[in-house]
């Protein structure tokens, strides 16, 4: 076994078979089919790293969960071609705001959403932003998010129809964003310099503001729609 840098270890392909407890003939298979990264080689032998067992190890957890090799390799494949979190940080224009991250491996995020982690699930989050990975890990954007998402999930609503339903969420998001950034950028000027030397843009001092008014309309407008929907007249039966 072989060293590279100061942590970070290395196996000849019978050493890494075993640590994954695992035929040689299976990780050849599985190499074969791309479920694993190429090996480093050095002359006619293949070194692979703690990478590829950890890779070994999510294949093998995933298989036990009901998922098929055919659909565990095109979850690699939308992986590999996702943004990794430093993209997804330039995209969103933030450093994760006020939402806690949270750092999960592929056999987790499939705990959370049993059965419904498929390569389309997993491409719509990923084009939404809500996943990014960083090596062999997995970043959910938000826990709120992702909670909520469970949660739903759990109540029997197909992941599909939340991703959907989170798209839409977002344009109508955008939109509000844009109406208070704008309200409070015409109305006000960056606040004089504080103490330390810097200013406080007013639109980060403001947004509390902004999430209280957008919470109650919302929830206003949940009542009003619960109510006409039971107060509506029944169609009598013939």
């Amino acid at each position: 076994m072989a060293e590279s840098g100061s942590t970070m270890r290395e196996y000849r392909t019978e050493e890494l078979a075993e640590a994954a407890g695992i035929p040689v003939r299976t990780l050849r298979f599985y190499r074969e089919r791309k479920l694993l990264p190429p090996p480093r080689r050095e002359g006619r032998i293949a070194w692979y790293d703690d990478q590829h067992l950890a890779r070994l190890r999510t294949i093998a957890a995933l298989l036990e969960r009901g998922h098929t090799l055919g659909g565990i390799a095109e979850l690699t494949a939308a992986f590999e071609h996702g943004r990794d979190v430093g993209q997804l940080g330039e995209l969103l224009g933030i450093g994760w705001s006020e939402e806690t991250p949270v750092r999960l491996t592929p056999e987790a995020l499939a705990d959370y959403f049993e059965g419904e982690v498929t390569p389309e699930n997993l491409a719509a989050s990923l084009d939404l932003g809500y996943l990014a990975t960083d090596g062999e890990e997995i970043v959910h954007v938000s826990r709120r998010l992702l909670d909520v998402s469970s949660a739903l999930v759990g109540e029997g609503v197909p992941l599909a129809a939340v991703l959907e339903t989170a798209r839409r969420v977002r344009e109508h998001a955008d939109a509000l964003a844009a109406l208070f950034t704008d309200l409070i950028s015409t109305h006000l000027t960056a606040d004089t310099e504080t103490g330390t030397g810097t200013a406080e843009d007013p639109v980060t001092r403001l947004r509390p503001l902004a999430k209280s008014v957008v919470e109650a309309e919302l929830t206003m407008a949940m009542d009003r729609l619960h109510q006409s929907r039971t107060s509506a007249p029944q169609t009598p039966s013939s």
